[in-house]
């Protein structure tokens, strides 16, 4: 008896969301071009991932801007010190000078370790920078070589603090306007 097209219409009904395949199994099989597609992507993935693991662990950490900021506030802690001998008419507020300069560096100083870091085991990082002591001067300067060392600072300090943010960019400002505090009140 000859089939009716009814009755071949039963017999096969597609979802109209589901894709059509003639092969016997349930998983849809790719074809050799979208494997070598997969495997070349993968392998370039693998590339790039290796090149940049590669960099990060070769490229050299930059120093900490805030190191030549510790530095120079412990240079004229030093100087203000060493020129209470040359004036000493002025040493309370040389001492108070010296005072808070050492103040700045080691506010500075806290903050170059906070960013480093300590591991979870306590120790810290080994790009850790060691705190810095500048020398004493030979002979005691004189106000006026303090005077400079100190504009010198505020102008510095004041402009890493327009390229930093946050804390960073606060505490050098601070550091910035003590220093011009120092300069125009306490040695004029």
């Amino acid at each position: 008896m000859p089939s009716s097209p009814s009755r071949h219409a039963a017999e096969v009904t597609v979802a109209p969301d589901l894709p059509v395949s003639w092969s016997s199994s349930p998983t849809p099989a790719l074809d050799r071009r979208a494997m070598l597609r997969f495997a070349g992507g993968g392998a370039l993935a693998v590339v790039a991932l290796g090149a940049v693991a590669g960099c990060a662990e070769d490229a050299p950490a930059t120093p900490d801007p805030l190191v030549a900021q510790e530095l120079s506030a412990r240079s004229d802690a030093l100087v203000a010190t060493a020129a209470i001998a040359a004036a000493p008419d002025r040493a309370a507020a040389l001492r108070t000078i010296a005072t808070q300069r050492t103040a700045h560096a080691d506010t500075l100083r806290t903050e170059i370790d906070r960013v480093i870091g300590v591991y979870g085991d306590g120790t810290t990082p080994s790009n850790r920078v060691a705190p810095v002591t500048p020398a004493a001067p030979a002979t005691p300067p004189s106000v006026g070589e303090l005077r400079t060392g100190l504009t010198n600072s505020q102008k510095s300090a004041a402009d890493l603090a327009t390229t930093l943010s946050g804390y960073r960019a606060a505490l050098l400002a601070s550091i910035s306007a003590a220093c011009a505090t120092h300069v125009g009140v306490l040695l004029t």
